[in-house]
């Protein structure tokens, strides 16, 4: 068993008693549920730190985790500044034991560092912004998704045990406009900043690849959500689709790319 494995296997059994929490009978924000989310956030937040050594690396299984735990960190804010965001942790640990599983299954591919030829600055703060917003839409998307199985389960008058651990639709659509629109700021940052590192690499404001105009397709169906919302109020299962359609472009552009450039072209 590697190093690297043996941290693989802590960092998902740090996350292993949130995900099962939904099997609690009575659910509350008290000190075990504290208790298991910092847990959770500590495990991938110590994995990225050990690995990090002073350089950033930027293979597929880095991505995964560097994702992994700032969710986890935006998620543990969540749960503290709003009254019921911590109840999305029945599906977010989970999806984020998942993503740690692929991550410790492509741990093995090459590790690669960043590109010279940008001002660090400005690679290190796009960096930060991309990070940001992917976790930013990940918390959407889980949102969107309890969202949708609230609304699924009030339709047919079959609610579960997990529906009754969820937020409420309302608290749901409320959770998911406020993370749509801080998403979309960060969002925007994360244009910028990438057209400033695109331009100290390249000399070019924007280079057309499958990343930038899966990041661009994103901003735009996300700043036109908000926009239909605000106006006519549109909300359910429209938005849940479009704000998965969402993610699912954003990880296509993002992690995606790296899967294919470190695995399928390795």
């Amino acid at each position: 068993m590697t190093k690297d494995f043996f941290f693989s296997l802590s960092a998902l059994a740090a996350i292993a008693p949130l995900s099962l929490i939904f099997l609690r009978r009575a659910q509350a924000r008290d000190g075990l549920y504290w208790a298991f989310l910092g847990l959770a956030t500590l495990g991938p937040l110590a994995w990225v730190m050990v690995h990090m050594s002073g350089t950033w690396r930027t293979d597929l299984s880095m991505t995964l985790w560097v994702n992994v735990a700032a969710t986890m960190v935006m998620f543990s804010a969540l749960a503290v500044l709003t009254l019921q965001g911590w109840r999305l942790a029945p599906l977010l640990a989970p999806y984020m034991m998942g993503v740690g599983v692929l991550a410790t299954i492509w741990q093995q591919a090459p590790h690669r560092g960043l590109a010279d030829a940008a001002p660090t600055g400005w690679i290190e703060a796009h960096i930060i912004v991309s990070v940001a917003t992917y976790g930013l839409l990940t918390l959407a998307a889980v949102s969107a998704l309890a969202a949708f199985l609230q609304e699924r389960a009030l339709k047919n008058k079959r609610p579960t045990s997990l529906t009754h651990q969820l937020p409420s639709i309302a608290d749901c659509e409320l959770l998911l406009v406020r993370l749509l629109a801080l998403c979309e700021i960060v969002l925007g940052l994360g244009l910028a900043t990438g057209m400033a590192t695109q331009y100290g690499e390249t000399g070019a404001l924007l280079l057309f690849d499958h990343k930038t105009v899966l990041t661009i397709t994103v901003f735009i169906v996300i700043g036109g959500l908000l926009a239909v919302h605000y106006r006519s109020g549109v909300r359910g299962r429209m938005a849940a689709r479009l704000v998965l359609l969402s993610y699912l472009l954003l990880t296509l552009g993002y992690p995606g790319v790296k899967f294919v450039t470190d695995v399928l072209m390795a």
